[in-house]
């Protein structure tokens, strides 16, 4: 009897392991070449997972909400009379439809052995900033042995995936990596799950307690957000601006956009304050790489928000908002918007932003500390608007107020250039008319 063990396979994007969602066969089962076996969670999306090889289902090696690393068994096929043999390379995971994932539109760093040799230096490679290629293990390993930066290699195979041939030709067209460390050089590397050793919990006596395992979406937030914290020094800068004007000027906005459908709420407006400040402090549309210890300067703006849904918070991103009118994010704010609540965002909407913005003021909140959405170095606060008497010009005159907080990276941003950006931003969003003359 002829046996074909599928594995977990490399997904990509920096991805080492995936969460078993869903088995979409079961034992007995017939299946084709190319044809979905499984959903798995990454901390990107919900992507179906095909199966290489024809057969019938045998074994399945995994329980839905295992944890399985990249390469290992999802399970084994009987593959005697099948009417297709296996192709030459096994097909990415297929990312139609995705489901939510959590708030990273960047990938996860890797954590590999300083280039001394020292057992607890870590350096973190490929890039943080860059490591966004398709490959398989064995082209990645061949990257790594030749000196070839597999992130600025164009993959030839399905997808997009890097495969070894077009390994060796960056080889011959001397596609290099980026030098090693210094040698001794002290780095950050993530917390890997489950390599901390759980202390033994006892419940109080008599204490009535209720557990769920903590999976999907929560679980990568939960990571997510520890490794964010380790990583980045954060500082938190908080002001208040008078917002009247900009409450009038969305009212106004608001009549015509009713009449085409669109709602417009305050988020447009603050993106467009936002990339105008960012222009004025180009650190703040900026990220570290950790790697090669740059700072790396985004000459686009791609705003991130973040977005409740009732599977966790998520991050969807709007490209290019600089080219882009106020009438024209609003309508793409409430399609990605309306599709993260629904769980059909692509992992693509969620990727790539250069700064975001957590809007807490929808719900409640005067003011927060919130955490840095890694690699980018600065995450802007919006809260609620309240009615307050401000002193202008020697009177007390009511006034639409709304807070504002800057949270910043404290390697690349220091305190008064940060009191600086909150500054200039908050002029702006009080005289929004003026955000016309920022407009390139």
């Amino acid at each position: 009897m002829a046996e074909q063990i599928v594995n977990l396979p490399d997904i990509g994007e920096g991805v080492t392991e995936g969460e078993m969602v869903k088995w979409l066969v079961n034992v007995g089962d017939v299946v084709e070449p190319d044809q979905p076996i499984a959903e798995v969670m990454t901390d990107k999306a919900t992507v179906e997972v095909p199966t290489p090889y024809a057969g019938t289902v045998k074994e399945l090696k995994a329980n839905e909400g295992d944890i399985v690393p990249i390469e290992t068994p999802l399970l084994i096929l009987d593959s005697d009379g099948a009417s297709a043999s296996a192709p030459k390379k096994q097909a990415a995971p297929k990312q139609e439809p995705p489901a939510v994932a959590a708030p990273t539109p960047s990938p996860a760093p890797v954590a590999v052995a300083s280039s001394n040799g020292a057992g607890g230096a870590m350096d973190v490679y490929p890039p943080v900033a860059d490591a966004r290629v398709l490959a398989s293990p064995s082209s990645r390993r061949l990257a790594r042995d030749l000196s070839v930066d597999i992130n600025h290699v164009k993959g030839t195979g399905l997808a997009g995936r890097v495969t070894r041939d077009d390994v060796l030709q960056a080889k011959s067209q001397g596609v290099i990596m980026p030098a090693a460390s210094p040698a001794g050089r002290t780095t950050i590397a993530p917390v890997v799950p489950g390599s901390v050793p759980k202390p033994a919990y006892q419940s109080p006596a008599g204490a009535v307690e209720e557990r769920e395992p903590l999976r999907g979406i929560r679980r990568k937030i939960a990571h997510n957000m520890q490794m964010y914290k380790q990583i980045i020094p954060h500082f938190t800068l908080m002001d208040e601006a008078n917002v009247t004007e900009l409450v009038k000027t969305r009212t106004q906005a608001k009549i015509a956009a009713d009449s085409l459908g669109i709602k417009i709420t305050y988020l447009p407006f603050v993106m467009k304050a936002l990339i105008a400040t960012c222009r004025e402090f180009p650190m703040f549309n900026a990220s570290i790489d950790d790697a090669n210890e740059e700072i790396v300067y985004k000459k686009y703006f791609n705003i991130g928000f973040a977005a409740d849904t009732p599977n966790g918070l998520v991050v969807p991103v709007i490209k290019d908002a600089d080219r882009k009118t106020i009438l024209q994010i609003s309508q793409e704010i409430m399609d990605l918007a309306g599709r993260a609540r629904e769980g059909k965002l692509r992992p693509e909407e969620m990727k790539d932003a250069t700064i975001t913005i957590t809007n807490i003021g929808s719900v409640g909140g005067s003011y927060a500390t919130p955490i840095i959405n890694h690699p980018e170095v600065a995450i802007l606060g919006m809260y609620k608007i309240s009615d307050r008497p401000v002193y202008i010009n020697g009177k007390f005159k009511h006034a639409k107020v709304m807070n504002f907080s800057m949270t910043a990276d404290h390697r690349l941003i220091d305190g008064a250039v940060a009191a600086n950006f909150l500054s200039g931003f908050i002029k702006r969003i009080e005289h929004p008319a003026n955000l016309m003359l920022d407009m390139v």
